[in-house]
């Protein structure tokens, strides 16, 4: 565990902080003129991490790491973790592009399939007028050349963002992103895969009251079981065995 003061989850150091505090870092590393890296990690990305030792190190790498789903809220209460509530990717998102208007951020979205971070950005400047796009960038699905990598750097470096959005998924954006620290000049690097389907419509999201009831796992489960039904039937009840293992022999 490299950060001090952190919540252990299966070997994931969470920082189970809320909203404000997280927009609050953000404006003081940009203020500090620092470059860091946030996750935001459910119980899948926990299991990846448990398979995955690239994966977990680019997760405990970076500044914050920060709990997205109810299984790891539940995860911090069985463990007897104070916390803070979810932070989800897409509602970060929205609430740093509201708050960012008036402290003039300017926002970079890298990732999704061709087209969507176009969308994004389109219908994200319409839902909140004077929000700053500095670009738009959505890479191949295929490991990309050094040229194409450092290209891609000096393109997101020259645009100045202050931050960079990163909508690969999955194990892909963590380890992108902790491969891309201090190269890469904006405030904060945030990993929000599904946020970039989600915001631009190309994906419904769950009604509110189901994220109410911490029901939106269920409503993307019945919307693609083929793609989702072993992160949610399969990792999910092997993630809880493993925290209630945690809790009952102290490791």
């Amino acid at each position: 565990m490299s950060k001090a003061g952190c919540f252990n989850i299966l070997g994931v150091c969470f920082d189970l902080i809320g909203y404000p505090s997280v927009m609050q870092q953000i404006f003081d590393w940009k203020e500090q003129e620092l470059h860091k890296i946030i996750t935001i990690t459910n119980p899948h990305s926990v299991i990846l991490c448990c398979n995955d030792e690239q994966m977990q190190k680019a997760t405990n790498s970076a500044a914050l790491t920060l709990p997205d789903g109810i299984g790891i809220i539940l995860a911090a209460k069985i463990l007897g973790y104070a916390h803070h509530g979810r932070v989800s990717g897409p509602d970060l998102m929205l609430k740093c592009c509201e708050k960012g208007i008036e402290k003039n951020y300017r926002h970079f979205f890298y990732g999704g399939a061709q087209g969507i971070a176009e969308k994004l950005a389109e219908r994200l400047s319409d839902k909140y007028p004077g929000l700053q796009i500095a670009g738009t960038y959505s890479p191949p699905f295929r490991q990309l050349s050094e040229q194409e990598d450092a290209e891609i750097v000096d393109l997101i470096n020259s645009a100045s963002p202050d931050i960079l959005w990163v909508g690969l998924g999955a194990p892909k954006q963590e380890k992108w992103m902790s491969g891309h620290v201090g190269r890469i000049k904006a405030a904060a690097m945030i990993g929000v895969g599904a946020a970039f389907d989600f915001h631009s419509g190309n994906i419904k999201r769950a009604p509110q009251w189901l994220q109410n009831c911490h029901l939106e796992w269920l409503h993307r489960l019945l919307a693609n079981p083929m793609r989702m039904w072993q992160r949610y039937l399969v990792n999910g009840p092997i993630f809880l065995a493993k925290v209630i293992a945690q809790k009952v022999f102290h490791f």
